[in-house]
């Protein structure tokens, strides 16, 4: 794994990493928070279950699968993209309660926590950007479990992939014709369904006239209406 020095200040993804409204100053003594930025391969992993946690994990391009032992098996928690944050779960216990491996190529910035707090007792920005960080996965798991308790199959499949394509849009990326790097079994075990629920949800979806599917690839065609049968409100 390749290392060298990140800059929050003219990264591309530091809007969707970082919360809006830091100033030139802010960002400046951010940077230097940044230990260093490494490149990771497809299917290596950035930490693993168990490890000691020395640092918060900024994703700064591509993707992952996070995930956790689960009864012999493996159980995905979610799918972080470019400006997510990892290893916000571990800071309670000091130690990684899950695993992130690469679902292709990516790059990421190392934040030492122990600098991190130190920092946040003597920046009150620095303290307010850490709680909206934690505030934000909080967000997230929770949307998981309505995802999980209230909503059939064909539901989960198509909540999914409006959120997949809320985080695309977020990074000014193209959601209308999407390449899904994880597999259909991954995207099971993070909506608690079997592989071959997920097929045929998309298959049904693709019926509905929803999606156009070609292996990893989806097509959205009424992003609307995807929306709608998801119980998600329509983007503006």
């Amino acid at each position: 794994m390749a290392a060298t020095k990140a800059l929050c200040s003219t990264c591309l993804q530091r809007e969707t990493c970082l919360p809006s409204g830091l100033s030139p100053a802010e960002l400046e003594r951010f940077d230097a928070l940044v230990e260093q930025r490494r490149d990771i391969r497809r299917g290596d992993s950035v930490f693993r279950a168990g490890d000691a946690f020395t640092s918060l994990v900024a994703v700064r391009s591509g993707s992952f699968k996070t995930s956790v032992p689960y009864e012999g098996r493996e159980r995905v928690t979610g799918f972080p993209m470019a400006g997510a944050l990892l290893g916000l779960d571990a800071i309670s216990t000091g130690q990684q309660r899950c695993s992130a491996v690469a679902l292709e190529d990516s790059q990421v910035c190392m934040l030492r926590f122990d600098t991190l707090e130190r920092a946040s007792r003597k920046w009150q920005w620095l303290q307010r950007t850490l709680h909206r960080m934690l505030s934000r996965e909080i967000v997230r798991q929770r949307g998981l479990i309505v995802w999980l308790g209230a909503l059939q199959s064909h539901q989960r499949v198509a909540a999914f992939l409006c959120d997949l394509c809320t985080h695309l849009r977020a990074r000014r990326q193209s959601c209308k014709a999407m390449v899904l790097r994880m597999s259909r079994a991954e995207i099971g075990s993070y909506l608690g369904l079997k592989l071959e629920t997920v097929s045929r949800s998309m298959t049904h979806l693709q019926q509905l006239g929803l999606l156009e599917v070609q292996h990893r690839r989806v097509q959205i065609v009424d992003e609307k209406a995807l929306r709608a049968l998801a119980g998600f409100a329509a983007e503006r």
